[in-house]
């Protein structure tokens, strides 16, 4: 069938799109800049851009009028904290107005739970937006969620960063509320699940997992999938603002995200029952089961599995860098780069890709393999696994103690996962991008800490990665299998850095 995506670049849409693709779906994505949006060479024939602001009016003499169903996926929540409900629905209305026109037949909407007497500005603007879309002729049906648990999500990320970071934690009395959450998986599964089933016509749906818990047992059952012990104290003193500037200055949200969730977070979020998951034919994923999945090294995210499985039987390769986000906040880095001089792009892409295994690190392969001897000694899985072949990796490959997550060819793009024993977590990533008329190599390390201890072991290792990262980059620049073994790319890159 053919489909309408709004929200095609936020959270949930960048996961459902490649989902309704697998199902074979053609998908009509609306996005209001189109050169931020980048069509995959796999999707060719299957996805097509509709640029437009919701804020206006559509222009339906311009605008696609054939599509089946249609996701609303819009919300302006982080944006603001005070105007967003006017805008909610000025953006609902364009939108109920442009699918009046078209030949669709259902609207499927994503929103909150919300079944309590008193709702935060951000529930009664999703209330707001539900009632303005059931008036159009075109049925809905209103999925309603409370906290998605995946990461990446806003506010599995605020779990994530407060007991990472904390291991004593005062905190508002609001940790007692309690809610029903719900797994980023499930979300996927609910809304294709009700694609034009007509017993879903008209209606809304709360979607939850089968408990009910408090935000201070969802820090505490977080804490124990990760193994850290962390202690949580309450205050009644903590007033709203000061509960916000709290979450603002110990996660990475914004300000504004801050306040309109600790609103929301007053409020209890509960199901009123499972009806759709029985419906449906499915089981909901309890909370720690979706922590662990969040944070599966191979599949931590829903959509990098889904296109890996796809890879293996398509002919044409999509890329995985879309969906593969390095974290950039709460996260220390080691940035470097070079200009690709004798060498040609392909063959320092060629190096890059041969990293690793019997070729090695390019430099200091003795405090690498020192490193992996550690890690086996602390139970990890050492630098021994190697790689399957010697100049080719595809994603989901082992590679010495890292997991290749992102293989793109045509970008000339590598990202690495790190599957050793670590204080926290690490990305590797090696990019070739031109600037002014030269092929520049840029590598990056990225590691995000956990705890007081991940923190200590950056500033540790921190003089190592700068002798081992700047002469590798370099190495990896000037490396040629031809005449020139590793131990004269080593003493060249000791020679000069």
């Amino acid at each position: 069938m053919r489909i309408l995506l709004t929200g095609a670049t936020g959270y949930i849409g960048k996961r459902l799109l490649p989902v309704l693709l697998e199902e074979g779906h053609e998908v009509i994505c609306c996005v209001r800049n189109a050169s931020n949006f980048k069509l995959k060479r796999g999707w060719k024939g299957q996805v097509s851009v509709f640029e437009v602001d919701f804020l206006e009016e559509v222009d339906t003499a311009s605008a696609p009028l054939d599509f089946d169903v249609a996701y609303y996926l819009i919300h302006s929540m982080s944006a603001s904290i005070g105007d967003f409900k006017p805008l909610e629905e000025k953006a609902a209305r364009n939108f109920r107005s442009y699918v009046g026109q078209s030949s669709c037949r259902q609207v499927i909407y994503l929103t909150g739970i919300v079944n309590n007497d008193e709702l935060s500005s951000h529930l009664e603007s999703r209330l707001q937006v539900e009632e303005i879309l059931q008036e159009s002729k075109v049925p809905l049906t209103a999925l309603r969620a409370g906290i998605i648990i995946g990461s990446g999500s806003a506010s599995f990320e605020i779990i994530r960063d407060l007991v990472e970071k904390l291991p004593v934690m005062v905190a508002p009395r609001w940790l007692n509320t309690r809610c029903q959450p719900v797994a980023i998986r499930d979300v996927i599964r609910f809304l294709t699940g009700v694609l034009l089933r007509e017993d879903c016509y008209g209606q809304n749906f709360d979607i939850g997992c089968d408990e009910v818990l408090t935000y201070r047992e969802m820090l505490q059952g977080y804490a124990k999938v990760r193994g850290l012990k962390r202690f949580i104290l309450t205050v009644p003193v903590m007033t709203p603002r000061l509960s916000s500037y709290w979450l603002y200055f110990v996660t990475s949200t914004t300000y504004e995200l801050a306040v309109n969730l600790v609103n929301s977070m007053k409020v209890d979020v509960i199901c009123r029952d499972g009806r759709l998951a029985q419906k449906l034919g499915f089981s909901p994923i309890p909370y720690k089961e979706a922590v662990c999945l969040a944070f599966d090294k191979i599949q931590q995210n829903m959509v990098l599995s889904s296109w890996k499985d796809s890879l293996v039987s398509s002919s044409e390769k999509g890329s995985l860098s879309q969906y593969i986000e390095v974290p950039e906040h709460g996260c220390f880095e080691d940035r470097k780069q070079v200009v690709i001089g004798n060498n040609t792009a392909e063959q320092a892409w060629n190096n890059v890709m041969a990293i690793g295994g019997e070729r090695g690190w390019y430099y200091g392969n003795i405090l690498w393999k020192l490193r992996g001897l550690l890690d086996k000694m602390v139970g990890g899985i050492g630098l021994r696994r190697g790689r399957t072949h010697p100049e080719r990796v595809s994603p989901g490959d082992a590679l010495d103690f890292w997991r290749v997550l992102v293989v793109d060819e045509e970008e000339k793009r590598l990202l690495l996962y790190a599957e050793m024993k670590l204080p926290g977590e690490a990305w590797l990533e090696f990019h070739i991008v031109e600037e002014n008329g030269k092929n520049v190599l840029r590598q990056k390390a990225t590691f995000r800490p956990s705890g007081l201890w991940g923190r200590l072991y950056w500033y540790m290792v921190l003089p190592f990665h700068f002798f081992i990262f700047n002469r590798m980059i370099r190495n990896i620049e000037r490396f040629r299998p031809e005449g020139t073994d590793q131990k004269e790319v080593e003493k060249a890159g000791e020679l000069k850095v």
